[in-house]
């Protein structure tokens, strides 16, 4: 397989090429950097300065693609051209080839580069001066240093800074790829909260219309569809209210976007009220050493939920029964099970368990999965499902039990 060698680029080519012709041009008319007569020309004549020009020119236009092999086949046409009348251009163009070494050179040759220029211009000052023990032997070293020594510390610093200013790009870069993440790790979480909420909130009164609604259709009583259809409409409005209020806060300047407040344990007996108005058998036990200020809001606000939640589940699935609804601090009321450690607060709703004879509502689960991601948003447990009871008529009972910190975030 051939390998392809890189091109080299268009600028490159252009200023070896503007070199070529203004060396050409000062051949032309005769200028030279050193006379004919002086005795480091060992080649005189003007044909003899074309040759480095030539290579010098070559070498340019592979500055930036073989920046190393044009830094040494330039060195070698650069002594080639001392041994002649010189060339000013030839001269101009390799100190551009120490330039772009460094510039576009591995990072070995970038910090070689100078160091080995350095030590030339500190060669060309001290040994001419020792030898011939003249001052003008200094302007060797001064012509070295011009030559070699700037144009590499040149390139070092541009160097420097464009790794600098690259450095400040991929930071910029990761740091606005982390600020996506966070944004979209922040939307789904938002949009998690807000499917919680939702169907929290509607969830419950949509239930008791289904509900209500299929035994109205069921049954040819006019007194048994007018209950029903009063249960439909005092639910269908409070669930309306609900949407509406969710909505307002939602979108701009439509609706009304004052956020309702956050439901309480205190609410707990109007919401066991509604269970029980749209035909749940319910009772509330709240144990004496249940204080509400030792409760913090987001822990008030999941045990609401979480209760609402669970007697929307038994409206929608529990057989004929009693459901009751217990809420400790601390070891729950009943000694035989597990309860919470101290410093908890632990809700437990249970209900019938088993084939259901009337009208039901069909369920996604998103319930269950909407009360387990509150009680880990709070370091909680939490866990559903049927419980040995030899006290009920299947033998079993269907509980929901929640343990919560109240302290957010301490493990439960």
């Amino acid at each position: 397989m051939a390998v392809r060698l890189p091109r080299p680029h268009r600028f490159d080519v252009c200023a070896a090429l503007a070199g070529l012709l203004g060396g050409l041009l000062l051949w032309g008319v005769g200028l030279a950097t050193r006379p004919a007569d002086e005795p480091i020309v060992l080649f005189d004549g003007r044909w003899p300065i074309l040759l480095p020009l030539a290579v010098t020119a070559g070498c340019e236009a592979l500055r930036r693609t073989w920046p190393r092999t044009a830094l040494m086949v330039g060195t070698g046409a650069l002594t080639a051209d001392t041994l002649t009348q010189g060339n000013l251009v030839t001269l101009v163009m390799f100190t551009d080839l120490v330039y772009a070494a460094v510039v576009y050179g591995p990072p070995a040759t970038a910090r070689r580069v100078p160091w080995i220029t350095g030590l030339l211009t500190v060669v060309g000052t001290v040994v001419p001066v020792a030898v011939w023990q003249v001052p003008e032997a200094l302007l060797i070293g001064v012509v070295v240093g011009l030559v070699a020594l700037m144009p590499a510390i040149t390139g070092w610093i541009v160097r420097n800074h464009r790794e600098v200013a690259e450095a400040a790009r991929l930071r910029a870069e990761q740091t606005a790829l982390l600020a996506e993440m966070d944004r979209t790790q922040a939307v789904v979480a938002e949009r998690a909260r807000m499917a919680r909420e939702l169907h929290d909130m509607v969830a419950n009164h949509l239930s008791a219309i289904a509900i209500h609604s299929t035994a109205a259709l069921s049954l040819d009583d006019p007194n048994t569809s007018k209950e029903a259809l009063s249960v439909i409409r005092e639910n269908s409005v409070e669930g309306l209210a609900e949407m509406r209020r969710l909505i307002g806060i939602l979108r701009d300047g439509s609706g009304d976007r004052e956020p309702a407040a956050a439901p309480t344990l205190d609410g707990l007996a109007a919401l066991v009220e509604g269970a029980r108005a749209n035909g749940l058998d319910v009772v509330l036990d709240i144990t004496p050493d249940a204080g509400h200020d030792q409760v913090p809001v987001p822990v008030e606000l999941a045990a609401y939920r979480i209760v609402q939640e669970s007697l929307t589940n038994a409206l929608k699935h529990a057989c004929p029964g009693r459901v009751t609804v217990r809420l400790a601090m601390g070891a729950p009321p009943m000694p035989s099970r597990q309860g919470g450690k101290d410093g908890s607060l632990t809700i437990e709703v249970t209900s019938p368990y088993g084939d259901r004879d009337g009208p039901g509502a069909p369920g996604s689960g998103a319930g269950l999965v909407g009360m387990q991601e509150r009680a880990a948003l709070l370091g909680g447990s939490f866990e559903a499902g049927p419980v040995e009871d030899p006290a009920s008529a299947d033998g079993k009972i269907w509980t929901v039990r929640a343990t919560l910190p109240l302290t957010e975030g301490e493990p439960a």
